[in-house]
């Protein structure tokens, strides 16, 4: 009778292969669920970078309309009448403003806050009215000779409405746009230097 067969020795460079392919397949899920966090989040990051842009805190204003100069802008900060701003306009207004090159289409005014909420606001022929009495007056042309939009009538502001205006009548402002939403206002403007 013969003696069974015992299975023979295992090699040993090739004892390791199983239990290192098993090892490395566990071993690299928790490397791929990682990596594939870190992506989701600097994918994350860059929408909000999109959809949540960080206010300008310092801009330079090239507008003689305002105090040409070095501006520092504060966000959140609670904004009262006589108050310089730093405002996107509606998209028409800026549209208009680019194409007549008054200023390009995604930079922002400075502009003092003239009226808000409670006070009433009317645009009559060439006069700006706050609370019956005037306090600015517009050009029916630019100075190249083309008519300036305008708007009539009479709004009581309230709910977070501002009217913009600057001392001069060239002064692209809320006297030929209207009052704008105080949400489009960036913030406060105070200057750092100007010219």
């Amino acid at each position: 009778m013969r003696k069974p067969q015992a299975c023979p020795a295992p090699m040993p460079l090739l004892d390791w292969a199983p239990p290192l392919a098993r090892q490395l397949r566990h071993g690299r899920r928790p490397v791929f669920i990682a990596g594939g966090i870190g992506l989701a989040l600097i994918g994350l990051a860059a929408s909000l970078d999109f959809a949540i842009q960080p206010a300008p805190r310092i801009v330079w204003n090239a507008s003689a309309s305002a105090p040409i100069g070095l501006w520092r802008i504060h966000p959140n900060t609670r904004l009262r009448t006589g108050d310089m701003v730093l405002a996107n306009t509606p998209e028409t207004v800026r549209q208009l403003a680019a194409r007549r090159r008054y200023v390009p289409a995604n930079v922002p005014l400075v502009k003092r806050i003239a009226a808000r909420d409670g006070d009433d606001v009317c645009a009559i022929g060439r006069e700006i009215f706050v609370n019956g009495r005037p306090v600015a007056k517009r050009l029916s042309h630019d100075r190249a000779g083309r008519l300036l939009p305008g708007w009539q009538g009479c709004e009581l502001l309230h709910d977070g409405r501002l009217l913009l205006l600057m001392d001069g009548p060239d002064s692209f402002d809320g006297r030929y746009f209207g009052p704008i939403d105080e949400d489009a206002v960036i913030g406060k403007a105070t200057p750092l230097w100007l010219r």
